[in-house]
């Protein structure tokens, strides 16, 4: 960054983002745990291996169709415990609140963390609360981390797809990025798109189940979208990613939203959708398991991990082309989470 100011772009998940954390932040913590930038840090205690995440929450506008900012900091942090291939347990809730805020919408929010903590199946067990000046902050701001323990025999890690291995969604891409674009600007959509904002522990323990050791990575492409998520896994494996175009799942009015607007649905964020990268042999068994949860009914391979290209992914157009899906420059669209 040198003598740069911090920017949106710097929250975006992108290379900006990914440049602050490596030039500023990581020489700063550096340790081995902190370094492989997985979505959590697995941390072996006693004999027990756990992972532990956080994560702060700063969407805008704070209520949106499909769930509100509490629910999604409790999903949020179950879901990059379950990305470590972790059975979350508890959570901490960190709350920053604005002088002024409406005690009717904080009961609002706390009563659907409450619900989002149950439904997940872990509980909040500590926490902190701040509040300051009317006008310097932006209403509230949640803070939550969470930990969960990593059953025997699972090893998943963005360093650890191999080639030949496939590549799975559980879900339509870029639902969240288009709810909170369009209740932010008041745009009218009668398609009724809403957040996919969701617990997916769940779902990650029925992949597992399918063969645990022959699931490589579990991510959740949040801020970026599918196409950043994919190149970190490109980068942090050295092997390349090819995707299909017409593999991808998309509803079509969120498809027809990104037309008009002129965003690139790769990189919208989503927040109840995860990638896995799984070995050949249990590929449609994994698929299987996604459909079969409540969340995965829209699950599709998407493509595979290839030996080609080392760090890139590469996408085969409806056409019959290629291009280079690249990590997200900019901000599409700041405070989505």
């Amino acid at each position: 960054m040198n003598d740069e100011k911090v920017l949106l772009d710097h929250g975006s998940g992108g290379k900006i983002s990914h440049a602050m954390i490596s030039e500023m932040i990581l020489p700063a913590f550096d340790n081995p745990l902190l370094a492989k930038l997985d979505d959590g840090a697995e941390l072996s205690i006693n004999g027990s291996r756990l992972a532990f995440s956080t994560d702060s929450y700063v969407v805008d506008p704070i209520f949106f169709p499909g769930g509100n900012i509490g629910d999604l900091a409790v999903n949020g942090t179950v879901n990059d415990v379950s990305m470590c291939g972790a059975v979350p347990q508890y959570i901490s809730v960190g709350l920053i609140l604005e002088e002024g805020f409406p005690a009717d919408d904080l009961k609002k929010i706390l009563s659907t963390m409450g619900q989002a903590a149950a439904r997940a199946g872990v509980q909040v067990v500590t926490g902190d609360t701040k509040v300051v000046p009317r006008g310097k902050a932006d209403r509230i701001f949640i803070n939550t981390a969470g930990i969960g323990v990593i059953p025997e025999g699972v090893r998943v890690s963005g360093d650890q797809a191999r080639p030949g291995d496939k590549v799975i969604v559980s879900g339509t891409m870029a639902d969240h990025g288009i709810t909170i674009l369009s209740a932010r600007e008041g745009l009218k959509l009668s398609s009724g798109i809403q957040s996919d904002s969701a617990p997916l522990n769940h779902m990650v323990q029925a992949i597992l189940a399918a063969g645990k050791e022959s699931v490589h990575v579990l991510r959740d492409p949040t801020r970026g979208g599918l196409g950043t998520t994919l190149n970190e896994i490109a980068s942090q494996s050295n092997a390349g990613i090819r995707i299909e175009e017409a593999s991808l799942p998309y509803k079509g009015e969120v498809l027809g939203t990104c037309e008009l607007l002129g965003f690139d649905p790769l990189y919208i964020a989503n927040e109840g959708k995860l990638i896995c990268v799984a070995a050949p042999e249990i590929a449609d068994q994994v698929l299987e398991a996604i459909r079969q949860d409540e969340f995965g009914g829209s699950a599709a391979i998407i493509g595979e991990v290839t030996q080609d290209h080392p760090g890139r992914v590469i996408l085969e157009t409806r056409i019959g082309g290629e291009r280079i899906v690249d990590m997200l420059t900019g901000e599409q669209l700041p405070r989505i989470c």
